[in-house]
């Protein structure tokens, strides 16, 4: 129960903080998010809010990466494991303890895509000097990664590029 509380009030903090950083300027360029076994980045400007795991009504006949749709704030928003869309095959199965810590992240409206994304943990927003050096994305890689980051621990930080993504046409293809 105090973990699920600490978590409540993390995203609140992450929350107002990624509101702030909108209306004070850029000082934050991303936010870090924990996608099954990556470390990943989702630019500010492109981000939208950051909600708990809700209760999700699945919908048939869709693939497995859909997990279904939510109403978040009134509105209908569809749900995808983003570990299972990037091929993380043990991200459809979640204990109690990775659901709790597991969180939606929206798109920014100005994407216009009603959709949210589950991301398996919350890790704070990151600035450009938070890094201490970066190379562009791999041969091979989707079309949606951006560049990848590595932290002065070494740690590498994959940067998703969300605007891409609402593009993608794989992803926007969502029956089975």
């Amino acid at each position: 129960m105090a973990n699920r509380e600490a978590l409540r009030e993390l995203q609140a903090r992450l929350a107002n903080r990624l509101q702030a950083a909108r209306f004070e300027g850029q000082s934050a360029s991303w936010l870090a998010v924990r996608v099954g076994p990556i470390n990943a980045l989702f630019p500010l400007a492109q981000s939208g809010e950051i909600f708990p795991l809700p209760a999700i009504t699945p919908v048939p006949y869709v693939r497995a990466w859909f997990s279904g749709v939510v109403n978040l704030r009134g509105g209908l928003y569809g749900v995808v494991d983003l570990a299972s869309f990037m091929g993380d095959a043990h991200a459809r199965v979640r204990t109690e303890q990775s659901i709790s810590e597991s969180s939606l992240v929206t798109f920014n409206a100005d994407l216009e895509l009603n959709c949210a994304l589950i991301v398996d943990g919350l890790a704070g927003l990151r600035r450009q000097d938070s890094f201490v050096s970066s190379k562009a994305p791999a041969t091979g890689a989707p079309a949606y990664f951006g560049n990848q980051f590595f932290d002065s621990g070494g740690v590498q930080w994959q940067e998703i590029n969300l605007r891409a993504l609402s593009q993608f046409p794989e992803f926007l293809i969502i029956s089975a």
